[in-house]
């Protein structure tokens, strides 16, 4: 079944049939796909290691794990979520109560990114999926290997009216945002978001938007730097660089500059050794075009350490470049690679104003022991998330929403937030018959009027 109009049909009239209201049936499906995704688990791992030569390790690190969580939490957390909550009732409308209850969107959108085909894809399904809704997942196409693997554990396990997974390009994307969809989730770039956005806009359907952006890295002159060096060597390289919430750029005190690079350099060898090309702990770039890209942002000059590259390969060796201006063209946009450009300051609020000065981005990180700084710094920059003396775990923890801010993105997931981002929530109120107060009938009067201040202000 690949006609696109043939599978949203199916899809819309199953959840007007309330095929998707049961907790039970969510559970159940949940279930189903925690146990087809650990049975394929071997399947999953050659296929992105076809795509990024990636090891079965980080696979399940980076992907997998996160996917079982989110399905154990949803599944232990679910009763819960799913409960109308009763809120306050204002004293206009006594005597009454009052109710926030969750419902699924109805037909969702799901539109993967290749960087982590199934993390990307498969996370924000679990939410979906929890919510009540039906699920459309178009994966990268970039990614191809896993995007067939996909489509080929889901398609097989599950009803299409429910879950389906349809492969394609542009073109595919094009289509799929055409049909009526009540929610779409987006993982990818602001350019490709606005375009998402647009479409949406359409059929007034409620998006989330996933975006990136140019993360910063703060290391002030106090922060324990061998610490720093261990978790960003492994935060930034991580996936070759690959990841939306990746530090993208470094600032650091003069003062430390000199020795934080050398303890830097020191943790690469330590992890990926004198020849990354060998190290099952270093990936390859996705394509030749995005490989291009990257070459052509390494300025010789300015290597501090690696700039080795082999297109036929897709490698590009870690790399760290300094002397660094917010003038060249690295700082112009997102890097997503292994490349790490390094700006050394004396002023932190020089560096604050210019990090304000361009779009919000997706993660920030902040290294140091100053807790005053600490502050003064978090309640100045506007981030989607972050951490501080740390890189990219924040990521991992369920109870923080995921999601950026303005250029980086819209809305959050992760947790009860994928709950949340993936339901609606009706505001009810239910009125008893007993009393019913006269001031809000005609005829008017100041009297009136003086009463309804006190119940209405």
């Amino acid at each position: 079944m690949n006609n696109i109009n043939e599978v949203f049909n199916k899809q819309k009239l199953f959840f007007a049939d309330n095929g998707t209201r049961e907790l039970k049936f969510r559970k159940e499906q949940l279930k189903k796909f925690l146990n087809i995704l650990k049975e394929n688990e071997e399947k999953l791992n050659a296929a992105i290691y076809k795509d990024l030569k990636k090891s079965p390790f980080e696979t399940y690190a980076t992907e997998l794990a996160l996917i079982y969580h989110e399905i154990k939490l949803a599944l232990k957390k679910l009763n819960r979520w799913s409960k109308q909550k009763r809120v306050r009732t204002n004293l206009a409308n006594f005597p009454a109560r009052s109710y926030l209850i969750p419902e699924p969107y109805g037909n969702a959108l799901i539109i993967g990114a290749w960087n982590y085909p199934y993390q990307l894809s498969l996370l924000p399904a679990v939410s979906a999926i929890a919510s009540g809704n039906t699920v459309i997942i178009k994966p990268s196409e970039l990614s191809k290997n896993c995007s067939a693997m996909m489509a080929e554990i889901i398609n097989n396990n599950f009803d299409p009216e429910f879950f389906y997974v349809l492969e394609g390009g542009a073109e595919t994307a094009r289509d799929l945002l055409q049909q009526k969809f009540n929610k779409i989730f987006f993982t990818g770039n602001p350019h490709i978001g606005k375009l998402v956005m647009k479409a949406a806009a359409e059929n007034l359907a409620s998006v989330t938007l996933e975006l990136g952006g140019k993360s910063p890295t703060i290391i002030l002159d106090d922060a324990n730097l061998k610490m720093a060096a261990k978790r960003l060597a492994w935060a930034k390289f991580l996936n070759a660089g690959q990841t939306c919430v990746a530090p993208d750029y470094l600032l650091i005190h003069k003062k430390v500059k000199n020795e934080f690079l050398n303890l830097l350099v020191k943790n690469i060898i330590k992890n990926q050794g004198e020849k990354p090309d060998e190290s099952d702990a270093f990936l390859r770039i996705i394509n030749e075009k995005h490989f291009d890209r990257l070459a052509a942002l390494i300025e010789k000059d300015k290597i501090f350490y690696g700039g080795i590259t082999n297109r036929n390969e897709k490698y590009i060796s870690p790399t760290i470049l300094h002397n660094v201006s917010f003038d060249d063209k690295i700082m112009e946009d997102e890097i997503f690679g292994p490349l790490l450009p390094v700006i050394e300051f004396e002023n932190t609020d020089d560096i604050l104003k210019e990090i304000k000065s361009r779009p919000k981005p997706l993660s920030f990180y902040l290294f140091t022991n100053n807790r005053s700084l600490r502050g003064k710094i978090l309640n100045e920059l506007s981030f989607g998330g972050g951490a501080v003396n740390d890189a990219i775990m924040y990521f991992t923890n369920s109870n923080l929403p995921f999601g950026g801010v303005g250029n980086s993105g819209i809305g959050a997931y992760h947790g009860k937030a994928g709950f949340k981002e993936f339901s609606h929530y009706k505001s009810v109120l239910v009125k008893a018959n007993w009393f019913e107060p006269f001031i809000k009938y005609p005829p008017y009067s100041d009297l009136k009027k003086k009463l309804l201040k006190l119940f209405l202000e």
